[in-house]
């Protein structure tokens, strides 16, 4: 009868005691409340009443910062949501130090990026998002180091402004683009007076080059029948016709 007590009790401490530990996974051993050593992957056993073991995920985990309010140095309100990554790279770190790491690193990530938003202005803001969120992650990473958090990276996801900036950025875009398409337009027909220029003065050293272009010109226009086009012929072709006329008749 002793014996199957005895086996009985070595069953219960002996299997039930066995745990086993994922490649992802890390055992933190406490002793009668006391630390006392870190469990890697494995088989691993604990003794039943007087340890304890708390298992801590080593894989990188995502952490959504929800839309929240703040204020930019130029006193601009913007709605602001993020994403944090972060790994554990001490577990007993993570276990002792602090009683909720994930909440606790999503939390100063919130605190450090109103902070780095209410020091910028609204265009830094839009234009330099990758090198804020690059500062956020020095600060949230330096301030949790010591509860074993390596934070990997923090993504500044959408930045939401006020419905009448979104108006006035628009109409700020649409002016730059009419005024873009003014010079361009400027520039188009600077370059094209001077290549009338040059053609001109190509056409003008040539006898008869002018008249010749023009009666050129006339010949490819297509009138409406029943429309009127009236040429005002430039002198130097009434002058060569008024030539041509009397080379005619001193010819005959």
């Amino acid at each position: 009868m002793l014996g199957w007590i005895l086996l009985a009790i070595f069953i219960f401490f002996g299997l039930g005691g066995l745990r086993v530990v994922n490649q992802y996974e890390r055992g933190v051993i406490l002793t009668l409340g006391k630390y006392t050593g870190t469990f890697n992957p494995g088989l691993r056993w604990i003794l039943i009443g007087i340890q304890k073991m708390i298992k801590v995920d080593m894989r990188i985990t995502t952490v959504d910062i929800p839309r929240q309010e703040a204020i930019t140095k130029d006193n601009v309100p913007v709605g602001i949501n993020a994403v944090v990554y972060f790994r554990v790279a001490r577990a007993e770190d993570a276990v002792l130090k602090i009683e909720n790491y994930s909440y606790a690193t999503s939390q100063y990530a919130l605190a450090a990026m109103r902070d780095m938003v209410g020091g910028v202005e609204l265009d830094t803001l839009l234009t330099e998002r990758e090198r804020l969120a690059a500062d956020i992650k020095l600060v949230v990473d330096k301030e949790t180091d010591p509860w074993g958090i390596d934070v990997t990276a923090i993504k500044m996801q959408d930045i939401e402004l006020p419905a009448g900036m979104k108006r006035a950025m628009a109409a700020q875009a649409e002016t730059e683009r009419e005024k873009r398409a003014i010079i361009i337009k400027a520039e188009g027909e600077v370059k094209a007076a001077e290549n009338l220029q040059k053609a001109a003065e190509i056409l003008g050293a040539i006898p008869g080059g002018l008249s010749l272009r023009t009666l050129e010109t006339i010949d490819k226009l297509q009138p409406d029948p029943s429309k009127t086009v009236i040429f005002a012929l430039p002198v130097e072709i009434l002058e060569g016709m008024k030539s041509l006329i009397a080379e005619r008749k001193k010819n005959k």
